[in-house]
């Protein structure tokens, strides 16, 4: 399932636990953010914690902010 269906579904289905809804959430908001940051910059955590509240409601810690920077690196390809 794509980043974005994962998303939609953790905003509207409520079985979910609230562990891994925010992880989920915070995975998409970091990508937005990362989107949005200018190149050549390197997206912060801070800047996923605002993401997280502005755009899905939810706030983060920074714990949360950086697992899921963490994870976006992770799974972006090298070269």
């Amino acid at each position: 399932m794509t980043l974005w269906r994962q998303v939609l579904a953790a905003l509207n289905d409520h079985s979910l636990d609230t562990a891994e809804r925010d992880a989920i959430l915070a995975r998409g908001a970091a990508h937005l953010a990362a989107r949005r940051t200018p190149e050549g910059k390197r997206t912060t955590h801070e800047e996923v914690m605002a993401v997280a509240f502005e755009e899905f409601g939810i706030l983060l810690d920074t714990h949360q902010a950086r697992t899921a920077l963490r994870s976006l690196d992770s799974g972006r390809t090298r070269g």
